[in-house]
This record gives structure tokens, sequence and C-alpha cells, in this order.
């Protein structure tokens, strides 16, 4: 059991804690939530002893572990596998021993420790943690200097869930993790056995890995029991009733000071006005809660282009003379919401370059709408701002004929309001960082906004904001992210990139996350399952609901290209379109209207398709 009592610690004399107390059962997973810049990780260098309380104390179990991931694997030559068995450093120490140890009953007592402590299938173990955290059985025999930084980040991961500590203290564990590493991740602690508390904006993983959540807010802490989406709602009802009751206060407050105001040089009513003073003066004033700060995107409305925006017909692309994606034959439209699947390595990135025109095609056919502008987000570009230059100052030079006021406006858009406009970008926090990207990246109102892990370093209400004005946002988006929550907000397409090409995902987000968590079965038994007759399933409420809204969305988009196709009609049927001086605007036209006409074949077909799944589904 882990005792937080009464403790108190500031820095540089800024008080972050004061009187915070809080208790964690043994073997509880705790998700500790709060503001950025409140102390979530100095509470976690408090726990480890690495700071000295100011008052208060905090205690654990005599000889209790603690665990976490402070830095990434050195580079060395050391195996990944390794480097895994080596975080467990008692069974190193014993296997060590019983090498060399002479003495018979000193070897008994090796070997018993070492049978308690499973040391036997400790290979497996670690291989099989490697694994789920996105490396193959080749990729863990090499060593650690040939993995980035980032990768390696995933090594120390995985070693201290291999060491299993008593307390293990993750922070912000799955930002350097795909989608299947968060999802593996999610499912490891939700069954480890010792007590867990993880810092994390990963709605998803605060919802299934954890019970119960830890609040850090005006320097004390509150445990709320039930996962986040619990202590979400439970925490907006007490501040509407304490918000309730403050009003009632006030409203008391003020009819006995009207009172006072009014009889207090009045001697038959000056001690009736004294003792409504001294009632004003013991009234406790209702604090409300913190509320959460408000977080925005404004992103910038693009012109409405013809459909298709981007056609690849047969293509292929890599690197170098390396193939990575073939057989690619797509479609994206300016009303798609994209989300792009599958394992790492399998290419998704590849693909997100691609559409960005960061690499090229290496066979086929590609064809852009001629006026189509394309935003690309990736979190190398987070790493790559010029860190001693203020935000204002990477907006000048992308817009130097642009005004300063406007161009603070446009960063206020984004979150970024005058302080930290003018503040260098080295000691701007992960969030800021990210959000002065991403305006970067949609500064030309693009009408295809690619986003490739967008969510890296922003707290829960900044990927809510996000999540909105991708909503609101007039262009299409191609979607790579770890935030189960975001891509279930925001996608209604979903792409599968494996087995070198890109193919629709017919099911949902739901079902994929249960076939990546599925366990492994042999040939033999997939088998069998594949030549045993399926029982129908009636398909559920949520399956109906996704397709009625798939059938609306397909409704409308064949509207919208009736619409498009009456008004070219009638551009066409202008008799002076058919001069000698103007043939070269009249092929644009038709070509124009070929293309509507070409769409909304596409579309009528999409539409019938979606509606006889849906009467299947209904008639189930």
């Amino acid at each position: 059991m882990l005792r937080i009592e009464d403790i108190s610690y500031s820095v540089e004399g800024r008080p972050l804690f004061a009187g915070a107390s809080a208790t964690i059962p043994e073997g509880h997973k705790v998700g500790l939530v709060g503001a950025n810049g409140t102390g979530k990780t100095t509470l976690f260098r408090l726990i480890r002893g690495e700071l000295t309380l100011d008052g208060g104390r905090i205690t654990l179990p005599a000889r209790a572990r603690i665990g976490g991931v402070a830095q990434e694997v050195p580079s060395s030559e050391t195996t990944l596998l390794d480097t895994v068995l080596e975080a467990d450093t008692e069974r190193a120490r014993l296997m060590a021993e019983a090498e060399e140890a002479v003495d018979g009953t000193r070897i008994a007592e090796v070997q018993t420790r070492l049978a308690d402590i499973d040391a036997w299938s400790a290979e497996a173990r670690a291989a099989a943690i490697l694994k789920g955290l996105g490396f193959d059985d080749a990729e863990q025999r090499m060593p650690c200097s040939a993995f980035s930084g980032g990768w390696r980040m995933r090594v120390a991961l995985a070693g201290v869930l291999f060491a299993q500590p008593d307390l293990l203290l993750l922070d912000e564990p799955t930002n350097y993790l795909d989608l299947e590493g968060a999802l593996w991740l999610e499912s490891y602690l939700a069954k480890y056995p010792h007590t867990v508390i993880v810092i994390s904006h990963d709605r998803g993983l605060l919802n299934r890995a954890v019970g119960g959540i830890l609040h850090l807010s005006e320097k004390t802490l509150t445990y709320w029991q039930g996962p986040y989406d619990q202590f979400a709602r439970q925490r907006a009802e007490q501040r509407a009733v304490l918000s309730a009751m403050a009003k009632k206060q006030e409203a008391r407050r003020a009819h006995l000071q009207s009172f006072v105001d009014r009889f207090k040089a009045k001697a038959s009513k000056a001690r009736q006005a004294q003792s409504r003073v001294k009632m004003i003066e013991k009234m406790q004033t209702i604090q409300l809660p913190e509320e959460a700060e408000k977080r925005v995107f404004t992103f910038p409305k693009p012109e409405e282009l013809s459909p298709p925006i981007v056609s690849i017909e047969n293509g292929s692309t890599g690197y170098g003379d390396t193939v990575v994606l073939s057989r690619l034959n797509l479609r994206i439209d300016q009303d798609d919401r994209i989300a792009l699947l599958g394992r790492n390595g399998q290419g998704k990135s590849t693909l997100a370059k691609l559409l960005s025109d960061r690499l090229p095609l290496m066979e086929g056919r590609k064809v852009a709408a001629s006026k189509l502008r394309v935003g690309y987000f990736a979190q190398h570009q987070v790493d790559e701002l010029h860190v001693d230059e203020t935000p204002l100052q990477h907006l000048l030079r992308a817009r130097p004929g642009v005004a300063p006021p406007k161009l603070r406006a446009q960063l206020a858009g984004f979150g970024l309001g005058a302080a930290q406009a003018e503040t260098e970008v080295g000691r701007l926090s992960g969030g800021q960082k990210a959000r002065l990207s991403l305006l970067l990246a949609t500064l030309d109102a693009p009408h295809m906004l690619i986003l490739d892990e967008p969510t890296n370093h922003l707290d829960i209400e900044s990927r809510e904001a996000l999540v909105e004005a991708l909503t609101w946002y007039e262009g299409a988006v191609i979607l790579v992210s770890h935030d189960m929550h975001l891509l279930s907000l925001v996608a209604d397409r979903l792409w599968l990139v494996g087995g070198g090409t890109v193919a629709p995902y017919d099911d949902d987000l739901d079902a994929y996350r249960r076939m990546l968590l599925a366990p492994e079965k042999p040939r033999g038994t997939q088998k069998a399952q594949a030549e045993a007759p399926k029982k129908p399933q009636r398909p559920s409420r949520e399956t109906v609901l996704a397709l009625r809204a798939e059938v609306r969305k397909c409704e409308a988009r064949v509207e919208k290209l009736n619409d498009m196709r009456d008004r070219l009609a009638a551009k066409l049927a202008d008799p002076d379109l058919y001069e000698d001086a103007r043939v070269g605007e009249l092929e644009v036209w038709n070509k124009k209207y070929a293309e509507v006409m070409e769409g909304l074949d596409r579309a009528e077909a999409l539409w019938m398709a979606a509606l006889e799944k849906l009467e299947a589904a209904e008639t189930a």
C-alpha cells in the first residue's frame, strides 16, 4: 500500500503540493491526471525518493521495489532480448551466482529462489513483452545500437515490465508507441500483478487499464474510484452541485448584507444588524473545483474542389529501389475521414508521405486536383522547430508579408496566447510545440490534412479540442494515431495497411482491437475453425447505427454530386462557351463534368451497397 500523508513541496518558492494526501491500495491500477505543470512528474520523483519533501511523508511496504522508465536504453551491442533479461537484476545476479557457487547449501538456496521467481521461463516472458511492443523475433536478436532513440525507449519499457516492480510508475508510456503497442500495453497493465500508477492523456488507456483516478488539482490529491469517463462525469456533477450551492450562498450573503446596510445606523435594529454581520463572517465560501482551461484549434476553411481530390491506380512506392507498398488503388474525396490501421512497419507512414508528395510514385498513376493543397503533420516536425526562435518568428518566416497582429491572432486560434507567441520554442511545453506545428501545417488552408500521431504531448482537453476542430474542418483527413478515442470520434473510413498494400477495413475499431489482442493460434486450430460451420450472429445495435450513418453519408454525397452535375450542366448549356475562342475553356468544363459523373456513379454504387448492408443487418 502506498500512503501519501499531508505532503508539501515547493519549487523555487512556488508550492506544488500543500497538505496533499492519498492512499493507493496494493495491486490497484491508478491513472494520475491533472493540468500540465501541476506536478505529476514531480510526484513520481518524490515517491522514488529523488526529491526531498518539505513536509509530510510517503510510505511504502518494506523492501518494496519501485520501477519506471527514466530514460532510453543506451546504444550498445547487447541484444534487445538480453537487455530486457538484465533488467531483472535479482535474476541476473542469481544466474551468475549459480554458475560460480560451490557450497552445496548455497547452491540449493539459489536454485530454490530461481524457481520461486520463475527464472527458467524468463526468456519466453521477455520475448512476449518485446513482441507486444512491436519487435519481431529477428529484431529481438539485434543489438540496441541498431535502433533509434524512440525504439530504445520501447526496450526500456519492456525491461521495467519484465522486472515487475511492486510499484510501477509510468509517465506517458504511449507517447512512443503506435496503436498496436498502445492496445497491447492497455491489456498488459490491466492484468499486471502489482500496483500501477500511470500518468497519461490517453483516454482509452485511462478507461480500460485503470480502476481509479488520482486527480492532482489546487496542490492537493483526490482519489476517485472508477475509470476516467466516470471520474469526468462525477467531477462535472460535483461542480454543478457546488455551483448551485455557491449561487444560493451568494444570494443569502447579499440578502443579509442588504439588511445590515439598511439598519446598521438604526438603534432599534443595531443588535439584529450586528448578528447578521457575524453570520456573514462565519460563512465559509464554497470553493468551486478548478475548471479545465479551454483549449482551442481553429483550422482555416479551404475552397471546395471537384471529387476526387486524389486517386491512385495500380500504384507502388517505397524508398530508393525498395518497394514498400504496391497494388495501390485508392480514392480520396474532400469529405473523407480516413484512419490508417496496421501493425508497425507495414507502411502507414510511407503511405502518408506518398499522399503528401514526400515520396514519389514508383509505378502506376496518381491524379490529384490541380489546386490541391496538402497539410502534413508528423512528430519529427515538432522536433525540427527552431528552438531559439519564437512562434511569431516562425510565422513571420512562413508569411513574410503578413502584419504581426494577424499572425498573433492565428497563434491565438491555436491556443498560443500573447505570452507564448514571444517565448522561444525551446522553452515551450511539448503540447505548445505540437500546437505550433499543427498551425504551420494548416497555414495554407489545405484541402487534405495528413496527421501522423498528432496527439503526442497534447493533454486530454487539447485532444478533445482537436476532435472538435477536425469535426468542423472542411477538408479530407488522413489520420495515423495510437489514440483509439480520437480515431473512434474522427474516422468514418478505415484503411488497413499490411501485406505490402492498402485495402479498406470493413469492420469497426472494436473488432480491430479484438483482432490485435487475440492470442495467435496454431495453424491446425485456425484451419479447423475455418472449416467449422459458422453460426450466424445478429448484428449489434452499434453496428446497425453505424450502417445507418454510412447510408446517410452516402446519400449526402450523392446529393452533393448531383448538385455539382446540375451546375456544370448549366454551365455547359451556355452557347457562348462553344465559340472558337473558348475551346480550351470548354475542354476544362467537359473534363470536370466527366470527373463529376464518374464520382456520381461511384457514389451511387456505394450508396446502394450501404443500403443493402443495412437491409441485411435489420432483417437478420
